[in-house]
């Protein structure tokens, strides 16, 4: 019986149904050609190699292609790594897709109450309707895609979660500065990654679409709420605020940006978006990690290691 990644030790053989979630060809000091392979499950991922480049392979080992993998896993650097010796394709009809589907950290239904809370709570009724609306025309993908492809939320429900946990933070960051506007930093953390639905090609194994390529998230998100909330035919200026901290909220231009932040509740929700990321991208990387020791280099976070203290 094939392994959860999870589970994968030093000396195991492996003999099943993996996703390829990146490949490259690479060339050994030797220069010979070898395949440098992420694989994939609702567990988590796994480094490989295959060191021989066989016929067939560069057309098997594909992004996004669920095949069967026969290897053996050694420990690297203290991590566990896949030695892929044999793969070959797998017949659709055999495959759940689930299987390949990371998870969401928390029950989605659980998410979905707190997803219509804030939703009734919007005491502005432009904000209100504006977000409300976006969220009703995506509400199936926004419920189901992920956050992100490797990096952060990259699973199951991740876009909602992120989404929420920004929104918790806002209320948070509210109470103790009243200044803000509670409802457009709010609103805006629940709208403003809803862009990642045109950027990614599917929930289950995602993959980058040519418009997300091309275009990005961002800007796909302000031609979306454009559209759709031009034919509201709200006077005030909230859609123009939303749709600044839609365009703004990476925080520089360097980060994607068309425009800085340039309003209080702007500067605010990119704040708030890199630390959640942040934090996930943490947790990511101390979770599997002993108390003791340091995590592998982040590389999302300049290559640092962290370490994980000993528990007290």
């Amino acid at each position: 019986m094939m392994k959860w990644i999870n589970d994968m030790q030093d000396g195991d053989q492996i003999n099943g149904q993996l996703l390829v979630a990146s490949v490259a060809k690479c060339e050994s000091d030797r220069a010979k050609p070898y395949l440098n392979i992420t694989f994939q499950d609702k567990t988590g991922i796994i480094e490989a190699k295959k060191w021989e480049i066989v016929e067939g392979d560069l057309e098997t080992i594909v992004v996004g292609n669920i095949i069967n993998v026969d290897g053996v896993v050694l420990k690297y650097r203290d991590k566990p790594q896949l030695k892929v010796l044999n793969v070959n394709q797998v017949n659709p009809n055999e495959i759940n897709i689930l299987n390949f589907q990371k998870e969401c950290l928390v029950p989605k239904e659980e998410l979905i109450k707190k997803l219509d809370k804030y939703l009734a709570s919007f005491k502005d009724k432009d904000v209100s309707l504006i977000v409300n609306t976006l969220i009703k025309h995506y509400y199936k993908d926004y419920i189901a895609y992920p956050g992100g492809i490797r990096v952060h939320h990259d699973f199951d429900g991740g876009l909602m979660y992120h989404s929420l946990a920004m929104a918790d933070l806002a209320e948070e960051v509210c109470k103790l500065y009243p200044q803000v506007d509670r409802d457009i930093l709010v609103g805006g953390a629940l709208i403003h990654d809803i862009g990642k639905t045109i950027e990614y090609s599917n929930p289950v194994i995602p993959t980058m679409t040519l418009e997300g390529k091309l275009i990005g998230h961002i800007s796909l998100m302000y031609a979306e709420f454009k559209k759709i909330v031009d034919d509201l035919h709200i006077e005030s200026e909230v859609p123009l605020l939303l749709e600044h901290m839609i365009l703004s909220h990476h925080g520089t231009r360097e980060f994607g940006c068309p425009v800085v932040p340039s309003t209080r509740e702007a500067v605010l929700l990119s704040m708030i978006d890199l630390l959640d990321s942040k934090m996930q991208i943490m947790d990511k990387a101390l979770d599997p990690t002993k108390e003791g020791d340091f995590t592998q280099k982040i590389w999302p976070m300049d290559n640092i290691a962290l370490y994980k203290p000993k528990a007290r």
